[in-house]
This record gives C-alpha cells, structure tokens and sequence, in this order.
C-alpha cells in the first residue's frame, strides 16, 4: 500500500457537518466575500498534493478527472505534483474543451498531455480520483460507472478528491459503484456521507483540508448537523463534588418486566448506576422481587401490581427519569405505563416493548411525547413507528420532529436527532456491539446520565459514545461486560480538551 493508512480515520475537528447543499452554499459565499473560486481550487488541489507527498515517496501517479469543479480540483494537483517531480498522468472522462467556469481554468494550468479515460489505467502505483465529488445527483453508469469499477478492480491505493466516486455525499449511498479509498481529502468541513455507511467504509482516512473559508461563514450556514465526540457534550457531564449526595444525582426508575424475563432490565439498571445516577430503582411485579434485589445490591426494588402504583410511586418529585421497555412486555399494561410516565416532568426513556407497544396502538390513542422524551429504536422498530424512508440521517430528523423527541436509531451509524433539527452521527461502533442485551445497556446509560439532569439530546449523545467506546478492543464482549467498562470510558471522556465552541 506505499504507506497510505486504512485503519485511520478523522479526529473529528470542530464536528460540524455539511451536505452538499449547503458546502455548495458556503462556497458561494465565500466568493461573495471577495475570494475567488479559482483561489479556493487552486487551495483544494494543492491540498491533495500536499496529503500526497507528505505520506508515500514521488512515484508515478495516474490523476482520473471528471467533467465538473472535482476534475477541476484534480488538475491543480497533477500540477503541483508534477512541479515536485513526480511522474504524472491525467486522463479525462470527457474531452477537456467541454469543461467550464473554474474548471475550465484549471485545465489550462495542466501543460502536459490528458489522455481520454478508459478502463486501461496503466501501471501507476497510485491513483487520484478527481471524478465525481460532493455535487453527484444521480447514478453512476456508462463510462462513468465502468471506469469508477477499474479503479476498484486495481487494488492500488486510491486517494480521492471530495469523497469517492459514487457515494452520495449526503447520504453515504453508493450511487451505482464507489471505489474504495486510502484516503478521502475534502474541503472545508466533512458531509454526512463520509460518517454514514456504506460510505464510512469507503473514505478511508478523511482529511479534512482548510482551504481559507472563515469560520464565521461556516457558522452561518451550520444546520446542526455532527460528528458525535466528547467535544460536542462533554461540558455537560454531571460532575460530583464535596457537597454531592444520592439525590444531587438523581433518581432513576426502570420500570420491570415479569419474573420470568428480568435480564434486560437487570443491565440496563446497572447501566445507569455505573453512568453516575445517585439512585436506580426497578418498578417491578411482587413476584420479579427477589430476582432483582439478589443481583445487584446498589438496586433497589419497588413493588408496582398496577398502574396506581406507578403513578404513586413517579409521584416523588424527586424521581428525574424514567426507563420502560426492556423485557417489560407489549401491550396495555406498558402503554398505561407509558402515558403516566411521560406526563410528569423529568426524562422519559423508551425503548424495546414500549416501543412495540407505542408503535401497535392506534395513533390517535398513543401517548403524546414532548422535548424530555427519548426513543431508542432499532430499525425495526422504527420501521413500526415511523413511514419515512432515505438515509438514516434525514429518517431520524424527520421522526424526531414528527414526534417532538429525541430520537435514537440504533445501528452501526447510529443517529441522534433533537425534534430542534440538531443530530448527531456516531463514526465508529464496533461490531462487538450486535449480541444480545447491548441496547438495553445503551438505554440504561442514557437514563443515567439523563437522571443527574444532563439536557436530554447530550445525554443521548454521550450515552451513545460511551457504550461504543466500552465495547471497543475486545474479543467475546457479552451485555454484561459493558456496565463495568462505563468508569473507563467516562474518565476519558471527561479528560478531553474542551474546544472554544462545543455546540
């Protein structure tokens, strides 16, 4: 591989993301500001170049351009390198005359030779995909997608300009075919394509290039959109000190199932001890009791036979969140439990069987959700909750708006989404994560955090991080193991440097 990584990935910056729309808008302003879009591609090009040379020695160097700013983008860099000494071959998907506007110029700045792209890519080491970058709107075929599948077919490395040919910059999507990259060199800010998958496992290291666009521009035009790190919450982490007790850190209610399937609740309860809550109760069936209370001794228990009970019980206001689902069984006796739940103040966690539940009634009889409300979905479950459909990230914004929640959809690419508009992109979860009982923890650490008033979207933000970074690095990982792992992982989230802006 000539020394380019695969196994890096981003830092993550300031973690703003911006699709392509908006990239598209941010550009445009910049040019309104006074800097020229010719000065913005010679800064893009040169910084491909610069990513280049600073990790594999001058070797021969196949540059592939397409008919837009992309290609543009390419031909600054097959300069530059050139310039430096290395051998250099363009070709073209299209006769370079066609090209316009920035483009256009660019072309002009390349003295040698382009040669008409075809599937024959000779015997280059390295290969530059400067075809189609964050401004694709449809799929790859013809030509196009023949030549995007050469480039797999080579094994060599790839480094590409923006985002690899045929992933949807908005979406992640592979829009007919995607080559793999080494490294992925984009501009200004990531797009959400580059953390969700498929296209997460396309990129390969991302680096993200400053190309003289201000901060202040950015801002403008940020839509709340985020890769999820300790940056974006970390300030917000209940932190204990010499005058904390129990209550300082809330107290947090896991609303049982019957004896016979207590497992669920079990890790989530821990889950939320172990994420900081002063107290963690389980409502429970008297005959689920002493499973409960022979487990974890830090568990209390609380007999609950109805929905009276519960009421009387979530009645102390000193009671700051709540968590229904795990194991707790489909039907009316969670829905009742939901409703009183969700009618009092402080954090609602929905998850598992409230879910299932909330999803099998009729609209018009379910409890109405508000802003202090989560839901965990799979999507699975999201699928019986929710008709939207697309990407991950436009289906929980959609559902988080439409049931004025927060919504959590569970997966390799979780996202969270405020019904404010605000979401958050979880990079890398590892695949230990897909065994039974990890959701329940998950829900478990967001009742936590949420119980010591953590606001609810960062709490479901941090939840989301620290259960991914527990699981990391270990073979033969069960539900179990995880609990335990939360001081870890928490310790290192709170030891990051808080950036300037962390919103």
């Amino acid at each position: 591989m000539s020394g380019l990584p695969l196994a890096g990935w981003w830092d993550g910056g300031d973690g703003i993301l911006l699709p392509p729309n908006v990239m598209g808008a941010v550009d445009r302003a910049a040019i309104a500001a006074g800097t020229p879009g010719t000065t913005l591609m010679e800064r893009a090009g040169r910084a491909v170049a610069r990513v280049i040379t600073g990790q594999v020695p001058p070797q021969p160097v196949t540059v592939l351009c397409g008919p837009g700013n992309n290609g543009g983008d390419g031909y600054v860099a097959a300069r530059v390198l050139a310039e430096a000494g290395w051998p250099v071959r363009v070709l073209s998907l299209v006769d370079p005359l066609e090209l316009r506007g920035d483009a256009a110029w660019a072309r002009s700045t390349w003295s040698g030779p382009i040669e008409r792209a075809d599937t024959d890519l000779g015997t280059a080491g390295l290969l530059v995909d400067a075809l189609f970058g964050s401004g694709l709107a449809r799929d790859l075929d013809g030509p196009a997608q023949a030549l995007v599948r050469a480039m797999a077919a080579t094994g060599r490395p790839i480094i590409a300009v923006d985002v690899p040919s045929g992933v949807d910059a908005g979406s992640g999507a592979v829009r007919g075919a995607a080559a793999r990259a080494a490294v992925t060199v984009t501009f200004c800010r990531a797009r959400p394509g580059h953390v969700l998958l498929p296209g997460r496992e396309l990129v390969g290291q991302l680096v993200v290039a400053d190309i003289g666009i201000a901060d202040q521009i950015v801002g403008q035009h940020d839509v709340g959109l985020r890769v999820n790190a300790p940056a974006r919450w970390r300030s917000r982490l209940p932190t204990r000190t010499t005058t904390s007790h129990k209550y300082t850190h809330g107290h947090a209610v896991v609303v049982g199932g019957p004896s016979h399937a207590t497992g669920a609740c079990r890790l989530a309860a821990r889950a939320a001890l172990r994420s900081g809550a002063g107290l963690v109760t389980v409502a429970c069936a008297p005959d689920a009791v002493a499973s409960y209370a022979a487990t974890t001794a830090a568990v209390m228990t609380r007999v609950v036979d109805d929905r009276g009970a519960l009421g009387r019980l979530l009645a102390d206001d000193r009671i700051s969140a709540v968590l229904i689902g795990p194991a707790a069984g489909v039907g009316d006796r969670t829905l009742d439990a939901v409703a009183c739940a969700v009618s009092r103040p402080g954090t609602t966690v929905l998850d598992a069987d409230a879910l299932t539940s909330i999803a099998a009634a009729p609209v018009a009889s379910r409890p109405k959700l508000h802003e202090r409300c989560v839901m965990t979905p799979h999507d699975g479950e999201f699928a019986r909750l929710f008709s939207f459909t697309g990407d991950r990230l436009t289906r929980a914004r959609a559902a988080a708006a439409q049931a004025g929640c927060v919504v959590l959809l569970k997966g390799a690419d979780t996202v969270v989404a405020a019904p404010d508009g605000r979401a958050s992109i979880q990079p890398l979860a590892p695949a230990a994560l897909a065994t039974a009982g990890t959701g329940d923890v998950l829900a478990g650490i967001v009742l936590g955090l949420a119980a010591q008033r953590m606001p609810v979207y960062e709490a479901a933000c941090a939840a989301t991080w620290l259960h991914a970074a527990a699981a990391q690095g270990r073979a033969g990982l069960i539900a179990d193991d995880l609990p335990d792992r939360l001081g870890t992982v928490l310790a290192a989230a709170e030891a990051q440097p808080l950036p300037e802006d962390v919103a």
